[in-house]
């Protein structure tokens, strides 16, 4: 494993315990660029994992709890008249950070959940004319509870296709639960993890991360993937090339993680289903035959041949 991306996931699992796959997808979702889109069920650490990220790196962060009465604005910021120089001042909305923590995106109209996509995408914000750019590196982690739907927006295609990642955390085993009552107890929260590297430190992983080989049979992989999703019966919205290009950047990241500087076909398996299922769109046939999306695409991927 790379020692620097060791240590900040050694950094994290302070807080995040029994949680290593997780934790390195994040990792890997920030290495190339990328914004996650974590679903599950209240109380498993989302905020925590984001929170320990964001201080492991000595990035700036804030968090949004989104509900239906939230505005653009308090997202993105807006302009008002400086009373003395009479001139429009920009005030700075939640998404100015590093990291932003949108809790619970899908409680939010989509008039909110729509001011999200020029940051996400431009890193920037427009605003009266004026574009204000994001400091780097930025990632957006938004949280959605998948059961309780009682007040929630269903977040569109467009706005799926731009999250890197859809992961879920899940429930610890007992063992794992047992040291997390006990770092509980100790106070031992996100709030006390230091600083292990800063931001500078990150663009230059980044870097590094981007220069990470794959081979063309392994690129070729990827395509032949993503095209069988456009073509199986099961599939009514199949992946878009932003899919494919984000699976190849998550794949590069991930094999950087892991201390390699080149993809192997392992890498696209381990992370096609997180980088494409909330992509995808299934027919009537395939929403009778399979409970998920991760499902369709776990099928529809058996009939791809791996390189070998």
């Amino acid at each position: 494993m790379n020692a620097k991306t060791g240590a900040l996931i050694n950094n994290i699992e302070k807080v995040i315990v029994g949680k290593r796959d997780v934790v390195v997808k994040v990792i890997s979702a920030m290495l190339c660029g990328g914004h996650v889109l974590i679903e599950d069920v209240p109380g498993v650490g989302k905020t925590q994992l984001v929170s320990a990220l964001a201080r492991s790196v000595n990035g700036r962060y804030n968090r949004i709890q989104l509900t239906p009465d939230i505005m653009p604005s308090d997202i993105v910021g807006f302009s008002m008249v400086d009373q003395q120089t009479h001139e429009l001042v920009y005030k700075e909305g939640a998404a100015m950070c590093n990291f932003l923590l949108a809790d619970e995106i899908n409680r939010a109209s989509p008039k909110s959940q729509s001011s999200l996509l020029e940051v996400m995408e431009e890193h920037q914000i427009s605003i009266d004319g004026t574009t204000h750019k994001l400091p780097e590196p930025f990632m957006t982690l938004a949280t959605q509870n998948p059961v309780e739907t009682y007040g929630t927006y269903h977040l569109p295609e467009a706005q799926m296709d731009r999250f890197l990642m859809k992961i879920s955390v899940g429930y610890p085993s007992p063992e794992q639960e047992l040291m997390i009552v006990s770092n509980s107890e100790k106070g031992i929260t996100a709030a006390n993890v230091g600083a292990v590297m800063d931001t500078n430190d990150v663009l230059s992983l980044m870097e590094e991360a981007g220069r990470v080989f794959v081979a063309d049979n392994v690129r070729a992989y990827i395509i032949n993937i993503v095209n069988a999703t456009r073509n199986s019966p099961f599939i009514r919205l199949g992946v878009s090339p932003r899919g494919s290009i984000a699976l190849l950047k998550a794949a590069k990241a991930f094999a950087f993680v892991n201390g390699r500087d080149y993809v192997t076909p392992d890498d696209v398996r381990l992370l096609a289903n997180d980088c494409l299922a909330h992509r995808l769109i299934l027919t009537p046939k395939g929403r009778s035959q399979f409970d998920s999306n991760e499902a369709a695409l776990s099928t529809v991927m058996m009939t791809v041949p791996a390189p070998v």
